[in-house]
């Protein structure tokens, strides 16, 4: 496999939270970056927006639907490394709008294997989630733990996933899955809890309004998960492998807040909304990554740890104000 600075490379969902960190990164790698974005008639990049000026210019930015096959087709040839993050993430938009997420995430990435299959792409790395696992059943989680859907986001993403494996056990695709736990950073959507709480901690409001506060969380810093996907893209001989990237600590919702009011300087009650409650069976209660696979196949550990990754999302919530709408519950 041609090495990064030598590759030609498409990353899907170059317009969201994760994608535009990696996209920006990947830039700085190699000068043969294709960037897809979702297609709509704004001439906007989503988060590709707050990149650098010279990054934005040196991207082959590209506009498109990863449902369409025909697209998917067009936007795969030449490429040698894939990355593959367009998804619908958001689990509350999921109760919501189930097939959407379906036709998106399961179909969408169908397309994208499909589509890389027939122009002989050199490595796929596809986007899974700490959600396929659902509450963990042992401690802490590795990659042979048992896929619970307790969303239909978390359906849809094992849907996806399976896809995957179907395509590298079938076809010899050659497929990496990177199975990332709570990402958070500079960009990130409101629907976000670390968002959420920090937009509510900055604004004039006496509160902070969250739904349970019990459930515990493994956060890994953006630029870690981001060199997660590139060691995926380098590594050799870890074709098929299914690899967690997360930090192997967690912390509850409630604990976060207080930690976010603490560094934030304010004073301000931490409330229970019942209208931000998960479904009683489709709460993930515990999450916490076994990172042993990642740390032996890929060479990668965290670096950022959460009080210095806080600071940075602090910072540029701050710096951005009209980012956010903190008196407003994003799905």
């Amino acid at each position: 496999m041609k090495p990064l600075a030598e590759s030609k490379i498409l990353v899907t969902g170059a317009g969201g939270f994760i994608g535009s960190h990696l996209a920006e990164k990947l830039a700085s790698l190699s000068p043969g970056v294709t960037a897809l974005i979702h297609y709509d008639s704004r001439p906007h990049w989503g988060n590709l927006e707050y990149a650098p000026g010279g990054v934005k210019r040196s991207l082959n930015v590209e506009a498109g639907d990863i449902t369409d096959p025909h697209f998917m087709r067009h936007i795969v040839q030449d490429k040698d490394i894939v990355f593959h993050l367009a998804a619908l993430i958001a689990i509350p938009y999921s109760y919501v709008a189930p097939s959407a997420y379906f036709h998106t995430n399961v179909l969408g990435t169908l397309n994208l294997l499909e589509a890389c299959r027939r122009e002989n792409v050199a490595r796929l790395i596809c986007t899974s989630t700490s959600e396929c696992y659902g509450t963990a059943l042992t401690v802490p989680i590795s990659e042979e733990h048992p896929l619970q859907a307790q969303s239909p986001y978390s359906a849809s993403k094992i849907g996806a996933d399976k896809a995957v494996e179907s395509y590298y056990r079938s076809f010899d695709l050659p497929v990496v899955t990177i199975r990332p736990f709570n990402t958070y950073g500079a960009r990130q959507s409101a629907r976000a809890i670390i968002p959420t709480i920090v937009t509510q901690a900055l604004s004039d409001s006496h509160t902070i309004r969250l739904g349970s506060l019990t459930p515990k969380r493994d956060l890994t810093y953006v630029s870690d998960t981001v060199d997660g996907f590139i060691a995926a893209a380098e590594a050799g001989g870890i074709e098929g492998e299914t690899i967690n990237l997360g930090v192997g600590s967690t912390i509850s919702i409630g604990g976060l807040a207080e930690k976010i009011i603490q560094l934030t300087g304010v004073q301000k009650e931490i409330v229970c909304d019942q209208n931000r409650i998960r479904p009683e069976k489709s709460e993930v209660m515990h999450l916490i990554s076994d990172n042993r696979k990642a740390r032996d196949l890929m060479n990668w550990s965290p670096k950022i740890d959460l009080d210095a990754g806080l600071a940075k999302v602090i910072e540029f919530i701050q710096a951005n104000p009209d980012f956010y709408k903190a008196d407003q519950y994003t799905l």
